[in-house]
């Protein structure tokens, strides 16, 4: 199976300049040749100095209608690389990315500019959903002075909770979220959480679960009960828009509640429990387990699912 890069983002977002930096790295050097394939010309252009020491080879594919795995399979035939790097068009849909069989993903990477990204987020949202789905990492670059690193962070969690967020400045990277800026007490006795709060908690927690350890949490909730989940144990969680009324997601960790097994699938309830961090087989690993403190009956909220978009 040959290698495949791909470098996804918008116009002017940063691509080449990310892959002229790769290529020029040591650790990414090859024996083989580097298939590069272009899939738009930006305002910046490879130095042919540094395509000829690195082995790579470009091939421009400017037209949607000629990404086809055919005639990925004939620009293979032609140049035997050893491996791929797609610059790939932002205006393409990613879902309809075809590649030839022999060809797999080998890390997916979106380059976004921060300056323009509220632009693209608002007016082109299913597009750039489709980007940052799979990517294994986002790096935001221009992120001078910027203030909304915290809601990007969140608007892109929303979309792909597994994803590594990198914001970058002229100086290197930066630190986008302070706890001063969630919108709750982080030493209040009781952390409550409303429809807009129980959001930015659940993401938050995936990456600062430093946080919330210990801490006592209380948010009204959909009961969901998997078949196999162990004994003594639900999620309670809301449904969350990610990007549009297609894509919803249930945001949710598992809780240890003796009383679990009464508890009726997507009944509502009013949730406290205590934040710990430990390992549950479910998640593979280390995770938030919450462990119930009290677990009552509830109204539906007039707002069921919670809107990231």
């Amino acid at each position: 199976m040959k290698p495949v890069y791909v470098i996804n983002g918008f116009l002017e977002s940063g691509k080449t300049e990310f892959i002229t930096y790769t290529l020029s790295q040591p650790y990414f050097q090859i024996k083989g040749k580097t298939l590069l394939l272009l899939c738009e010309e930006g305002e910046t252009e490879y130095d042919e100095t540094l395509l000829k020491k690195s082995k790579t080879v470009v091939e421009l594919i400017d037209e949607e209608e000629e990404f086809t795995a055919d005639h990925l399979l004939e620009l293979d035939k032609k140049h035997r690389p050893e491996r791929i790097i797609i610059e790939y068009n932002g205006m393409w849909n990613f879902k309809n990315m075809r590649l030839p069989i022999a060809w797999g993903i080998e890390q997916q990477i979106t380059i976004i500019n921060a300056a323009t990204f509220p632009m693209y987020f608002t007016n082109m949202k299913s597009l750039l959903a489709e980007m940052v789905r799979k990517s294994e990492m986002i790096i935001f670059n221009r992120c001078d002075g910027n203030k909304d690193l915290s809601n990007y962070k969140r608007n892109i969690k929303a979309i792909n909770q597994n994803a590594d967020i990198i914001f970058e400045d002229a100086n290197g990277e930066v630190n986008e979220i302070m706890e001063e800026e969630l919108p709750y007490d982080l030493k209040a006795d009781v952390i409550d959480l409303d429809d807009s709060s129980y959001g930015i908690w659940y993401l938050d927690s995936l990456d600062h679960l430093e946080r919330y350890e210990n801490k006592k949490i209380h948010f009204v909730a959909m009961v969901m009960r998997p078949k196999k989940f162990p004994k003594g144990y639900f999620i309670p969680g809301r449904m969350a828009m990610t990007c549009c009324a297609e894509d919803m997601a249930f945001l949710g960790f598992a809780c240890e509640y003796e009383d679990a097994e009464q508890l009726k699938e997507k009944q509502w309830v009013e949730v406290t429990a205590i934040v710990h961090k430990q390992y549950f087989a479910e998640y593979k690993g280390e995770g938030p387990v919450l462990e119930a403190v009290s677990v009552k009956e509830a109204k539906k909220p007039k707002k069921e699912v919670i809107d990231f978009t």
